[in-house]
């Protein structure tokens, strides 16, 4: 019998709560290295590029692992893929702690932060919360991956105190360790899905709802749908566009006058309203046709970059803040359910894999872009209009999606892909 929404949410609560805090190793990397920089300087001479070049390398590695780490959540379940997880990343972060100065050591070091960081992707952590709730899967989604959001406040303040009390060398260890001594429990505890059923009297369950009995297309339909490159590319577009105006938001502001801690200021509304809107589009993509809510929330960059283009004082400057971080935080929870939602649960670790590979190239490419354009022409006024079509074009190609297919009606047949 199907449960209700508030059925799900009283059965199986602690599931998303658990992977929510999993889900911090995603930024754990990239939101502590900023209080890292001066520490580092210090020591090893480094410039900041040459820092921050390591968070590029591991980007690009992990979105090739990543796919190679999804094939394995659809074959062991992402249950015994997430405690490797939890431990490769904590060792892999603590391991930063023995950096020797060179540059080869520290990409080797990032090497083997992204090989944590793709056994720890969203994919895991969502696969098996989609496992469980269905009625209200958007609104649990949305959970899963607040953890990474209010982490990413967190973090910083963490790291900084750590490297004061301790140094930064000390301050890696208790980092990674802390991350393991949250993250490990809750999860070896409460990270079951459908598939991880408890004892012998559920064995019968866990083998009808193994991963590869999951209902959903195999991997080989959804790379051959065309609504798998409408949702990969339509990601790729948002995302380019988003990410860049996060980035370079304040530089933005500071050269229509702002000064640096009043942009910064506002800058800072962008992540509370990012955790807002994250929990409203899963409500909203629970009642909704999650195709029209992502029409909406897809569309809302281009009225941001209206608003920086044409604003001329800090109201506008702040509701642009509002409009992008709103939007921001809508676009990964609706590419995660609507991937769900099209494609199943039964190659998901796969699928959503693949598409993560997309909204990676949008990351690592989308600021480089804004800031070539602002070196061109000494302004982000040109950025700012190329990235209009950008988001309404992606807005278009997930608004016009066809309705998700009822995979429960799909008989079940183990695939090799």
């Amino acid at each position: 019998m199907s449960l209700t929404a508030r059925e799900e949410w009283k059965k199986y609560w602690t599931l998303p709560m658990a992977a929510a805090m999993a889900n911090v190793a995603t930024i754990l990397h990239i939101y502590t290295l900023g209080p890292f920089m001066a520490p580092l300087q210090e020591e090893f001479g480094w410039s900041r590029a040459l820092i921050s070049s390591a968070i590029a390398v591991s980007n690009g590695v992990n979105a090739v692992l990543g796919v190679l780490v999804g094939l394995l959540i659809d074959r062991w379940g992402p249950r015994r893929v997430g405690l490797i997880g939890i431990c490769v990343m904590s060792v892999a972060f603590s391991l930063v702690s023995t950096a020797t100065g060179t540059y080869g050591n520290w990409i080797f070091l990032w090497f083997l932060i992204a090989f944590g960081a793709a056994w720890t992707q969203p994919a895991i952590w969502t696969s098996a919360v989609s496992t469980r709730f269905d009625h209200s899967r958007g609104l649990a989604i949305a959970a899963t991956v607040s953890g990474s959001a209010i982490a990413a406040s967190a973090l910083p303040i963490i790291a900084t105190g750590a490297i004061s009390g301790f140094g930064w060398r000390n301050a890696y260890i208790l980092i990674g360790a802390g991350y393991f001594m949250l993250a490990m429990p809750l999860a070896f505890v409460f990270f079951r899905g459908s598939a991880d059923a408890l004892g012998k009297s559920a064995a019968k369950e866990e083998k009808q709802q193994s991963p590869d009995t999951l209902p959903g297309m195999s991997a080989k339909e959804a790379f051959q749908s065309s609504t798998f490159y409408r949702l990969s590319i339509a990601g790729l577009l948002f995302t380019f566009g988003a990410m860049a105006t996060i980035v370079h938001f304040v530089p933005v502001l500071t050269d229509r006058g702002l000064g640096k801690i009043e942009a910064a200021s506002i800058s800072g509304l962008i992540g509370i309203a990012s955790f807002v809107g994250r929990f409203a589009t899963g409500a909203l993509v629970d009642r909704f046709r999650p195709e029209r809510v992502a029409l909406v929330a897809f569309a809302l960059p281009a009225i941001a970059a209206l608003l920086l283009i044409y604003g001329d004082n800090i109201v506008a400057y702040s509701a642009a803040a509002i409009v992008v971080g709103a939007s921001l935080g809508a676009e990964f929870d609706i590419i995660i359910y609507l991937t769900t939602r099209q494609f199943g649960l039964k190659r998901f670790g796969i699928i959503f894999s693949t598409v993560l590979v997309f909204l990676t190239t949008a990351t690592a490419t989308g600021p480089v872009t804004a800031g070539a354009i602002f070196d061109h022409f000494g302004s982000y006024t040109n950025f700012l209009w190329l990235i209009i079509p950008m988001v309404l074009t992606a807005s278009l190609l997930v608004g016009t999606l066809p309705p998700a297919p009822d995979h429960t009606n799909r008989m079940p047949v183990p695939d090799k892909g």
